[in-house]
């Protein structure tokens, strides 16, 4: 095939299928027209569809909103029913509290004027019963020959007597019943106290006595001319008495260091032999410094014993110094260890502290150490040198008040002061001279006498009891209580004496008749 065969055959191909796609396109140009047409027609019948749907609903909504409005109209008619009947309640309520209001009123206003009336009946029957009283007055006064203050006075009187009876027996109740319950713990701690705290008592004095081998031995401590006595005793302060009593020599000071020191010089002197005036001197002061020793020791072991720590190392000498010290007889350290043994265990028994307590009791005579020594009570000088060396407040004022100088104001206080008087009143602790003892009970029994319708009065029992008789005319029964405390009071406030005192008033009335 030659070359214009194929540019024929190009060509027609090219023909065709331009006259195809022309053909083509006006088919489907055809075909959309047609759904065009038949879209337009959908689209209306959808349009008009949906106009007569929304119609329908349209009328649907009316109607449902009548019926809505209708029954909200119902509703709102009957509320406002109801609010009306129970406005109309509450009227007839009010209406009713008025009209009762009204008749409670005039009730009020009819009683007012019945208690109006009865108020003036009764002020005219209470001018009536003063008229009366005043004229039964007059004509009491009339029969008793009182006037009306005479008759107060004797009404008071009267009420007097009564009210005396009544508090005398009130106070002999609340004593009896105080001492019941006082006396049941204050026996159970004070027994407790002693029973685990048995002692031994021995009376000291203020002589000492120096045995010697042999009579010749007097002798040789006068020395010659009296030198060798006169050297002991001005180098001591001591008197040395040389009687006619074999082997002995009595050294006699009111000062127990001194008298001390003398008796171990002396006893040095006669072991060793040689007795002159340089002797003499050294050997003296040797003995002082043993005494001084004894005393740092006693006082060392003294504190120990009780078990307390942080003493001034002045006062444990002080304390050493009580060895050598006695009141009454009774040895004042000994008497200062029984005392903080038993505060320590009072205070045990109390539920207290005991260090305090024992404290205080070991140091409550510390100024004894010093009465010798410097001016004032030993109370005085007690406090002083406690005060000084830093002991603490309740220390102090134990010390203080221990005899009653100033009011105890505290617990520990008040123990040491029992402490201090049951070891005080241990039967052989203390012993007093004759003459003493005789003032103590005639003091005694001159305050008992004192008071008024005292007939007489016997002090019994080494003075622990003092009986009184009393005039039956001037003292009843009931003041005979009230008496006996005032009794105690005035004993405590004018006399000195260990342990207690029981005052026994004795009330008795006698008719006596002869047969003829």
């Amino acid at each position: 095939m030659g070359p214009i065969a194929i540019i024929i055959a190009v060509a027609a191909a090219v023909v065709f299928g331009v006259v195809g796609f022309f053909a083509g396109t006006a088919y489907r140009k055809n075909v959309a027209e047609k759904q065009i047409g038949s879209a337009e027609q959908e689209a209306n019948r959808i349009v008009s569809e949906a106009m007569k749907t929304a119609e329908a609903k349209k009328k649907e909504a009316v109607l449902e909103g009548k019926d809505e409005i209708h029954r909200l109209r119902n509703e709102s008619e009957k509320e406002l029913s109801d609010r009306r009947r129970e406005v109309q309640r509450q009227e007839r309520r009010i209406q009713q509290k008025e009209e009762n209001l009204d008749k409670k009123m005039n009730n009020l206003e009819h009683k007012e004027e019945k208690v109006t009336k009865k108020l003036k009946e009764a002020e005219a029957k209470v001018a009536e019963v003063e008229q009366i009283k005043k004229s039964q007055f007059e004509m009491l006064e009339r029969i008793s020959g009182y006037t009306a203050d005479q008759a107060k006075a004797y009404l008071l009187e009267q009420l007097d007597h009564e009210l005396a009876h009544e508090k005398s027996v009130k106070i002999l109740e609340y004593e009896e019943q105080l001492k019941d319950e006082s006396e049941k713990i204050a026996r159970k701690i004070i027994s407790l106290s002693i029973q685990r705290l048995a002692a031994d008592q021995v009376s000291e004095a203020t002589v000492s006595v120096v045995a010697l081998p042999n009579d010749e031995m007097k002798g040789r401590i006068i020395g010659r001319e009296g030198r060798n006595i006169r050297a002991i005793e001005n180098a001591t302060g001591v008197d040395l008495i040389i009687d006619d009593t074999p082997e002995a020599i009595t050294l006699s000071s009111f000062e127990p260091v001194r008298r001390e020191v003398a008796r171990i010089a002396l006893e040095k002197l006669i072991a060793d032999g040689r007795i002159h005036p340089a002797r003499i001197e050294e050997t003296i002061e040797k003995a002082r410094r043993e005494v001084d020793q004894k005393i740092k020791q006693s006082g060392e072991r003294a504190v120990l014993d009780v078990g307390i720590r942080g003493i001034h190392p002045e006062l444990v000498k002080l304390l050493g110094k009580l060895r050598y010290r006695t009141s009454y007889g009774q040895n004042v350290l000994d008497h200062s260890l029984e005392v903080a043994y038993i505060s320590g265990m009072i205070a045990s028994e109390l539920g207290l502290d005991p260090t305090v307590a024992k404290r205080a009791g070991l140091l409550h005579d510390i100024g004894k150490a010093l009465d010798h020594e410097m001016e004032g009570s030993h109370v005085e000088l007690g406090v002083e040198v406690a005060r000084k060396y830093k002991e603490s407040d309740a220390v102090i004022h134990a010390i203080h008040a221990h005899h009653g100088d100033v009011e105890a104001k505290t617990v520990v206080a008040c123990i040491v002061q029992a402490a201090d008087a049951i070891s005080a009143a241990r039967p052989g602790a203390r012993r007093e001279n004759l003459e003493n003892y005789i003032k103590r009970l005639q003091k005694l029994e001159e305050v008992a006498s004192s008071f008024d319708g005292v007939d007489s009065s016997y002090a019994i029992q080494a003075g622990r009891e003092i009986r009184i008789m009393v005039k039956p005319e001037k003292v009843n029964d009931d003041r005979m209580a009230s008496l006996a405390r005032e009794i105690c009071k005035k004993i405590e406030e004018d006399l000195e004496y260990p342990g207690q005192i029981k005052v026994n008033i004795i009330r008795e009335s006698r008719a006596v008749g002869f047969a003829k």
